[in-house]
Order: structure tokens, then sequence, then C-alpha cells
């Protein structure tokens, strides 16, 4: 109990019970893990003493190793998009398993309408739709896009709050229900050749750029917005948020459709960037995307949880991909090692909050 003091009115700051922002625990932890991976690197005698993140050899005109820098961005920024909306899903309290295969069916269906008419001087070989189809303004595909995640999550949302529906039963019906829709779209063929606008979405580091903006935008929403605080709100008690007189039935389904939503301006930017859809696109992203959120601090109770944290989650995640690449372990072993850290990560999270509660 916190001592009681005249000159303050009672209470004194009690030092007991500071603690430091989740964050900053998950920037020391990613500092932690670079340093491993450089140890590492100087002292497993087949790693011929290089370094993880920075030029010792005078081959960059920097410090550091920007060509693995760039890669380690680039293949969190578009998993990280999905990120955003599953963060935002999960602080409600809920959970999101369509956003993989949202981002296969979103691909094959935007790319139909992104394609080019001629190829190499001849027809489009990839064509889906007639001449209608091709050239089509570059908006034009964005929103069927982003019209189609909205459709989906607008299901996903209903479902969980009308029916009452377990969040990872719905949205577990719905991973097999668009993934499905990707196999048929063209009955599995790759669809390809899009036009110069659509193709400049994705490419060099704009996918960087997308995330970090959209980062930036969700963070001060879900900071400083209503929208935020009853998303907050209804995570930590649905029960009391109703009572206070949010509508949590049509907040829920706000929830859901932004993250299918960002699920489906992913999938934009990976065909962009890859210049091809096809039906396997996000095989694993769903849970990559959970897994960014709970290394960043998203308590999967609901509740608590940040933007800022996701992202450094997100860093975590790709530094400790990359790193297990760079003392090449193979596929497989990467694929467990990552299974651990998640438990881990949702292990941690328990800790957090029994030592948050005896705080109280």
């Amino acid at each position: 109990m916190a001592r009681s003091t005249e000159s303050t009115g009672g209470l004194v700051f009690d030092r007991s019970k500071r603690t430091w922002p989740n964050e900053l625990n998950i920037l020391i932890a990613l500092i932690v893990i670079i340093a491993i991976f450089e140890i590492l690197g100087q002292t497993l005698p087949y790693m011929n003493e290089q370094s993880f993140l920075f030029d010792s050899r005078d081959r960059f005109d920097s410090i550091f190793n920007e060509a693995r820098l760039r890669i380690i961005i680039l293949q969190v920024a578009i998993i990280g998009i999905i990120a955003l909306g599953v963060t935002q899903v999960i602080i409600s309290g809920g959970i999101d398993l369509s956003s993989g295969p949202l981002v296969g069916a979103t691909a094959m269906i935007v790319m139909s309408f992104a394609q080019t008419e001629l190829v190499n001087g001849g027809p489009n070989p990839k064509a889906v739709f007639g001449q209608w189809a091709f050239d089509l303004p570059v908006l034009l595909p964005i929103i069927v896009g982003l019209a189609f995640g909205a459709l989906i999550g607008a299901i996903n949302g209903s479902l969980i709050a009308f029916t009452r529906i377990p969040p990872f039963i719905a949205t577990l019906g719905m991973f097999l229900i668009c993934r499905g829709i990707a196999q048929a779209w063209t009955r599995g063929k790759p669809v390809s050749f899009p036009t110069e606008g659509y193709a400049g979405l994705g490419s060099g580091m704009m996918p960087v750029f997308w995330f970090l903006g959209l980062a930036v935008l969700f963070h001060f929403i879900l900071k400083y917005t209503v929208y935020g605080k009853h998303t907050y709100a209804i995570g930590s008690n649905e029960d009391a948020a109703r009572m206070s007189g949010i509508n949590v039935q049509k907040h829920k389904i706000m929830v859901y459709m932004i993250a299918s939503m960002l699920a489906a301006f992913a999938a934009i930017i990976l065909s962009s960037k890859n210049l091809t859809a096809q039906s396997g696109m996000g095989i694993f992203y769903e849970l990559y995307a959970i897994a960014m959120a709970v290394i960043g601090g998203v308590s999967l109770t609901g509740g608590r949880g940040s933007i800022i944290g996701t992202v450094l989650g997100a860093m975590v995640f790709g530094v400790i991909q990359s790193g297990f690449t760079y003392v090449k372990l193979d596929a497989y072993y990467q694929l467990m090692a990552m299974g651990f850290i998640i438990i881990g990560a949702v292990v941690l999270d328990k800790v957090r909050q029994e030592r948050a509660a005896s705080r109280r």
C-alpha cells in the first residue's frame, strides 16, 4: 500500500510499483537478440567471423550491412501490415485466423483487374477476363481488393457479434472459405502481367513505406480516438463496455472489417511486388501476424497492447528469421524454433499479467 503523506494529500509515489513501458522491454530484447547473432557469427567455426548486421569487411559505404537490413525490413513489411489489423482484433478480445487465406484470395481477384493487354507485343497469355478488364486505372483493383476485404471482415464480425460464435471458429471457417475462393478463381492457375501503375505499388522499398505509414496512422487512431478507446474497453471487459453505452456489436464488426481490409491491402502490395498472384499466397501469414503481435506485447486475453509494440515485435520476428538463415539453420529447424518462440511469448505474457495483478 502506498505510504501517506500530509504534503501530497495522503499519497506518495511508490517505487515498488513502477514498471517500464512494455515497448522498452521489447526493444531491449531486440538488441539482445542481435547481439546473440553477432556473437554466434564470431564464435561458430564455419561462420568465419562474419558480422550479422555490421560491415566488418569494408564492402559498403556505411558501418551497417545495408543489404541484410533491407532484407529484414522487407520480409516483415507485408506481414506487418496484416499484424496491424490482427493487433486491433486481439486487443478487442478476439482472434482472426482468416487473414492468410484472405491474402491469397484477394491477390487472385485483384490481379485479374490489374492486367495489361499486351505482353512482349502479343496478347496477355494469363488473361482472366476480356478486353474490358485490361489496362484499368490502378485505383480500380485497389477498390475491388479493399471492398472484398471489407466484405470478409463484415461477415467475420457479424458472425462473432450476433451469433456469439467463438472468434476462433468463425475465422477458421472463413480461413477455409477464402482458401477455396483463391483456388477456384482460376482453377489454381496463376494470374500475372500487371500494369506498370499496379506494379509500382510494391516495387523497391514501397512495402516498407506502406507498413510504417499505416503503423503511424493506426497508432494515433488507437491512442487518441474514440474507436481506440472503445477497442481497449471491449477487450478489457465487454460487459462493462456494453453497460457504459458502447455499441459492442457494431464496434466488433468495424474492428474485423479494418483487419480484413489491411490483410487485403497486404495482398495488393504482395501481388504487386511479385508481379503475379497465386492461390497459395499467404500460407502461415495469419500465424506470423499473430506471433508479431504477441511478441510485441499484445495480450491474447484482450485489452492490452500497442501498435508500437507490434512494429517492434515484427522487427524481432524478422531479425530472428534472418538470424536463423545467417547461422545456416535448416528450414525445418527454423519452423520448430519459431514455434517455441511463439509459445515462449505467450508464457511471458501470462507471467506479465500475473505480476501486474500482484501489484494492484
